[in-house]
């Protein structure tokens, strides 16, 4: 295998639920909303399968620096457009009272299938991830660094928890939305693979048969990318405030060039087996950054402080390196803040001890969440 240094670029995809700035409850994108939004984007910008819901992606970006720039400049946009019409973006993963019962899907080919194929597991779907894309040219590579990369899944999703509420009820878990995503088949961690002929026969077996037409229906936590040279994160919760994601971003990057650099050393990051990743994936899911993480090598629970700080440690090289050493290192800040999960759910104890209503302490959630989104634009 090649190791000729990757160029590790990056881009992220986010998506945004609108709400009515009045009601706080979920609202349907008006046609002349995404066809402003698609005139200033272009490319970047698109519907998703809930009418409520609008997806967007940075260009391929050099360095964190940049993907900041794009990334301010899609979510301004996005707010200044949808306050034409009263309405106002989220990046929250689920919004914290609608009804997924209430809400209809896109009318486009697209999503029509995604209908019919998935039938009611789909219509639940009222949930908003965010993608990461880390830019690996050597196929094999590729594979190679995610099988090692997915142990850090569930650290990375510990950091992003956003969903801790469904439906006007709080769940007890800091991610909600991965109990509606996994009912999707093609879901959850990727197998271990030896190398991209696998996975290339593995997607064949299923196109052969026409179960799906491509790999962009493989849905796994972390996959090769079927449009780009690139490795995806897909396992977290958008992120409501700006830094939040570029953090993810920086940590997903860093992560994946520390595993690179292990390699030029004939080094390797220990591969565990998915049933022991699986574990800590749930209790990134439940607890966010509460309740530690288990360490295989250590076979203990560690709490995530400790984690954190060692993450960091792991990758100050890689990340002094890629020029995101800030950002990397704001994921400690999460300690002291809290996840959005938790910020959400402080936001909603404190209207309730000020006599509000369960109801009224939910939209005071949604304000806060509108506010996030506009915090460093």
């Amino acid at each position: 295998m090649s190791l000729k240094e990757p160029d590790f670029t990056i881009g992220v995809e986010e998506e945004y639920l609108l709400v009515d700035k009045d009601s706080l409850d979920l609202a349907p994108a008006p046609e002349g909303l995404m066809q402003a939004c698609t005139a200033e984007l272009e490319g970047q910008v698109s519907p998703e399968f809930l009418n409520c819901q609008i997806e967007i992606g940075t260009t391929v970006c050099a360095n964190v620096g940049q993907a900041r720039e794009d990334l301010k400049r899609l979510r301004s946009t996005v707010a200044r457009v949808a306050g034409r019409y009263n309405l106002a973006p989220i990046a929250a993963s689920c919004h914290p009272f609608s009804d997924w019962r209430n809400q209809h899907h896109t009318d486009k080919d697209r999503y029509n299938a995604l209908r019919d194929d998935l039938a009611g597991v789909v219509r639940r779907m009222l949930i908003c991830g965010m993608h990461v894309h880390v830019g690996i040219e050597n196929a094999d590579q590729r594979v190679d660094l995610m099988n090692q990369l997915k142990y850090f899944l569930p650290h990375l999703l510990a950091i992003s928890c956003s969903s801790p509420f469904w439906q006007g009820e709080d769940t007890g878990l800091n991610c909600y939305r991965l109990t509606v995503f996994d009912n999707l088949p093609r879901t959850g961690l990727p197998p271990l693979m030896e190398g991209w002929g696998e996975f290339e026969r593995s997607v064949a077996a299923m196109t052969d048969i026409g179960v799906i037409e491509d790999a962009s229906k493989i849905w796994w936590d972390l996959r090769p990318s079927s449009r780009f040279p690139t490795i995806e994160s897909r396992i977290c919760d958008v992120s409501p405030a700006l830094e939040t994601t570029l953090t993810i971003a920086a940590l997903t990057q860093a992560l994946t060039r520390m595993l690179w650099r292990l390699a030029t050393s004939n080094q390797r990051w220990r591969l565990y087996d998915n049933f022991l990743i699986a574990e800590n994936r749930w209790r990134a899911q439940r607890y966010g950054v509460n309740e530690g993480l288990i360490d295989w090598g250590r076979r203990e629970i560690v709490p995530f402080s400790e984690l954190a700080h060692e993450m960091v440690e792991l990758v100050e090289e890689d990340a002094a390196a890629l020029s995101c050493l800030a950002e990397v290192e704001n994921s400690l800040a999460v300690l002291i803040t809290g996840t959005s999960a938790d910020q959400q759910r402080a936001v909603y104890h404190d209207a309730v001890q000020a006599e509000y209503s369960h109801d009224e302490a939910l939209q005071k959630v949604v304000s806060h969440l509108i506010e996030q989104f506009h915090v460093d634009l």
